[in-house]
């Protein structure tokens, strides 16, 4: 019961994490090509998106809220740990999409920052000239394999994704997340499953607690907030597998203060 309690928090924490706001809130998206990617089972979407809406508002916005709150050094730190081990995720999808020079870049990261930067605490890789990190997952590695999203869903409490996003997630969930493998898959003296709890949790209400303004912003200005996080979602998508800053209204996971208009 505790693990599936767990997951469920996990689970909820992330039902946002996967979606970039703009601060503005305007629906401009319409300017960008997302119709291709059609909503196969709206009705049911919307009415998932709606419950997923309630459990944010009950329990990651106030976490979030709370999180803001604390002294800088501790929600710097925090996102340099949850970004360091995403090298370990971002590393294998550079290689399986060829991008080899990037591969052997993040790996140096991880390295640094998991020795000299205190398993991650510090930035000392940026500092060090290995900065632009860019995160990679499974379901970018498909796309850039050229396989189409399929139909856009939203998934009870995990939130927005594709049928491709989606297989990406199960394949990571498989065995394609080493630090899932060392922690929750193969228990050990040193790291355990609690510790990829805490890392996943600290991830979803970092990025929340960046973007409070943004979310609050998008839904008060949007004619239909459903719409405008699914075109935001299958726009910020369209980006990072083509490694672009061209699609607008969006922003980058690494620093969600400044908005892409390039």
């Amino acid at each position: 019961m505790k693990k599936i309690l767990l997951f469920i928090l996990v689970s909820i924490l992330f039902s946002f994490s996967n979606v970039s706001a703009g601060t503005d809130g305007e629906n401009s998206l319409s300017k960008n090509d997302t119709k291709q990617v059609k909503d196969c089972f709206e009705g049911l979407n919307r009415g998932i998106f709606a419950f997923n809406q309630g459990l944010d508002k009950v329990i990651f916005k106030p976490v979030s809220k709370v999180y803001r709150s604390l002294p800088s050094p501790i929600k710097t730190g925090t996102s340099n740990v949850v970004n360091n081990l995403s090298n370990l995720v971002t590393v294998p999808n550079n290689i399986l999409q060829g991008d080899y020079r990037t591969a052997g870049k993040n790996t140096v990261r991880l390295l640094i920052n998991s020795t000299v930067g205190v398993l991650g605490l510090f930035d000392v890789a940026s500092a060090a000239g290995f900065s632009d990190y860019q995160k990679e997952d499974y379901g970018q590695t498909l796309g850039a394999w050229g396989v189409g999203e399929g139909c856009y869903v939203v998934l009870p409490i995990l939130g927005p994704s594709t049928v491709r996003d989606a297989t990406g997630s199960l394949i990571s969930m498989l065995g394609g997340d080493p630090w899932y493998n060392i922690t929750v898959a193969n228990d050990t003296q040193y790291v355990n499953e609690a510790d990829y709890y805490v890392s996943r949790v600290s991830s979803a209400v970092d990025f929340r607690a960046k973007n409070i303004d943004s979310f609050n912003n998008l839904e008060k200005n949007s004619i239909d907030f459903y719409a405008s996080v699914k075109s935001l979602y299958l726009q910020d998508r369209k980006q990072r597998i083509l490694n672009s800053n061209k699609i607008i209204d969006t922003q980058d996971d690494s620093d969600w203060e400044e908005i892409k208009t390039n």
